[in-house]
């Protein structure tokens, strides 16, 4: 068995959607990510016009370190996630930062964190 570990600081990959900037790194055969998202930052607004869904297709798995966060599903389910949360988000929603203070999340969903907010999103 081996073990993996790389700065968030040093990132293989860094995507910049509007309002947003997304930190992949590669451990072994799996990817993580961290997103910080601004103030102001929304889904709809920030990531839909790169991948041309009307809702994230896209699954989280992840944590809160810092800021708030608001999801809705096309159902109209909610969620509000701070610091601390565990999250779940399965697909078919929107989602945006509350508040004026930065939202800081570490995605574990390898799949999530290999293709959100690129070109190539499914």
């Amino acid at each position: 068995m081996s073990t993996a570990s790389r700065s968030f600081n040093d990132a293989n990959e860094v995507r910049t959607p509007p309002n947003a900037q997304v930190d992949v790194v590669q451990l072994g055969e799996v990817k993580v990510a961290r997103f910080t998202l601004q103030p102001g930052w929304r889904w709809s607004l920030s990531v839909k016009p790169i991948v041309g869904t009307e809702t994230c297709q896209a699954r989280h798995i992840g944590a809160v370190v810092a800021g708030h966060m608001r999801v809705e599903h096309a159902d109209g389910t909610k969620l509000e996630l701070g610091p601390g949360d565990a999250y779940l988000i399965e697909p078919g929603h929107d989602a945006w930062v509350e508040g004026t203070d930065v939202f800081i999340g570490y995605e574990f969903d390898g799949a999530t964190a290999a293709t959100f907010a690129a070109d190539s999103e499914s």
